[in-house]
């Protein structure tokens, strides 16, 4: 005689151990990685920037109060900013200086990105003091630009350095025009 097969739609006893084994397995394993990430987020979240050093990565500068001819110095990053409104003559006095004649080589054309907006860090290239020549009253140097009384590093119009122990320009920092009237430092 032949023997009958009664299926009631289940699997044997050992499947269903394993897969609920699995089950288990794979809900703690995503448990345990979650709780890691508790854990672990705090002290990543500890290696990003303050707030304050965010609000220094960048400044907003408003050029339209500025007359041409005069400067003015803004903070970034704790470092001052010189940002001239050049006059025609001096844009002219700095295109007209020869390449060969400058300690660090750099044409005008490549220092500004318009003509008569000059922006460079205040900060002289030998030991980081602040030059002089943003005040009408001070010494300008012999080139019409910034002077540093405390070694005698003159720098010109372009903020290139002429004479003195400083061996390069001043720097140019990153910056972009946000409308004709205002840029942002940083």
């Amino acid at each position: 005689m032949a023997e009958a097969v009664v299926s009631h739609g289940t699997a044997p006893e050992g499947g269903a151990k394993e897969t609920r084994r699995d089950f288990l397995k794979l809900t703690a394993g995503a448990f345990a990685a979650v709780g890691v990430g508790a854990v672990v987020w705090p002290f990543i979240h500890s290696m990003n920037p303050a707030r304050d050093v965010l609000a220094l990565a960048s400044t907003e500068v408003d050029l339209s109060p500025i007359a041409t001819g005069q400067a003015v110095t803004v903070m970034w990053r704790g470092k001052p900013v010189f940002v001239r409104n050049r006059t025609p003559q001096e844009i002219e006095q700095a295109r007209a200086v020869p390449l060969g004649e400058l300690r660090d080589p750099q044409p005008d054309q490549a220092r500004v990105q318009r003509d008569n907006w000059l922006v460079v860090l205040g900060v002289c290239t030998h030991l980081g003091c602040v030059p002089l020549g943003q005040k009408p009253t001070d010494a300008r140097g012999e080139y019409g630009g910034w002077f540093c009384p405390c070694h005698g590093s003159h720098y010109d119009t372009s903020g290139r350095i002429r004479r003195g122990p400083a061996p390069l320009n001043l720097e140019v920092p990153t910056y972009t025009f946000t409308s004709d009237t205002q840029i942002r430092i940083g």
